[in-house]
């Protein structure tokens, strides 16, 4: 090959080497201006109230800042976590502080609370008994089989109903079978699937249901035989990846949750649901500005 040549297949490879690294700059460049412009937002919820929430209020606030809102409906809880952590999701609402947590350390994913949103509390249903009182030696109670909704249903059947005992100095949040130290009544517990509890009130004589999946399947909160008192430990949230938690976009979404004009849609679609603190004190606030 002679010299000229050589020149010229030379001068090409370093043109395209550095055309590839301009090209590669640009899309750097382009990809870093577009992260704090993101204006499209997919959220996951469980179907039901959570994600109705966001359906008929959230996703209207953010549609007038200029996002495009697409909202993913679940029936379990393993999979929006995932989803979240993968990408796949800006954000999910269907899960108390408690269940983050422990799905996050046990599957190591990076996922942070961004806020709590009004939530449904679990309840006790029957369509076999009119009352609690009904309840006898043999009586079969479905709870959830998740560790922490099992225990805020074993809290429910201690300190409310009085079904049962636990064991001196138990935790609330880790309750299992295992703290059962009494059993009052002789019923039977039947842990099930959460999202499986609805169905299960045609064979069990009282289902203790996630709000969530309670309303879904047609139940009405006022149908309860018994509502659970649930603190803020157990009032859902808004999860984001860790890495995106002060990112733009997801303050934008904790002011959509945290508006006047949410707390309307709250009082309008949502009555019975347990307010967080922001919207307790907002309401006040509002209440005493008219």
């Amino acid at each position: 090959m002679n010299n000229k040549l050589h020149s010229a297949i030379f001068r090409r490879r370093l043109l395209a080497l550095a055309g590839s690294a301009l090209l590669a700059g640009v899309f750097a460049t382009t990809a870093q201006a577009a992260d704090p412009q993101k204006k499209e937002l997919v959220f996951g919820a469980t179907a039901g109230p959570y994600a109705d929430q966001i359906k008929y209020g959230i996703k209207p606030l953010l549609e007038k800042k200029g996002y495009t809102v697409k909202l993913v409906e679940f029936n379990d809880y393993i999979q929006p976590n995932f989803a979240l952590a993968q990408g796949s999701l800006d954000a999910n609402v269907f899960q108390h502080e408690v269940y983050l947590k422990k799905f996050t350390t046990e599957n190591k994913l990076e996922l942070s609370e961004v806020l709590k949103v009004p939530t449904a509390p679990i309840a006790v249903y029957s369509r076999k008994h009119k009352s609690l009182a009904e309840v006898k030696e043999g009586t079969t109670v479905a709870i959830p089989n998740d560790p922490a909704n099992a225990a805020r249903a074993l809290v429910v059947l201690d300190k409310k109903l009085g079904w049962l005992r636990l064991r001196e100095g138990y935790d609330p949040i880790r309750a299992s079978e295992k703290d059962v130290a009494q059993n009052l009544k002789g019923i039977k517990l039947v842990p099930l699937e959460a999202a499986q509890l609805p169905r299960s009130l045609d064979d069990i004589d009282y289902s203790f249901i996630n709000g969530n999946f309670a309303l879904a399947s047609g139940l009405k909160l006022t149908e309860a035989l018994a509502l659970e008192d649930t603190t803020s430990t157990y009032q859902n949230v808004v999860a984001v990846r860790t890495a995106d938690k002060d990112r733009e976009y997801v303050k934008d979404i904790a002011a959509a949750w945290q508006s006047k004009e949410f707390l309307a849609t709250t009082n309008q679609r949502f009555a019975g649901f347990v307010k967080p603190d922001w919207q307790v004190a907002l309401e006040g606030k509002t209440a005493a500005a008219k």
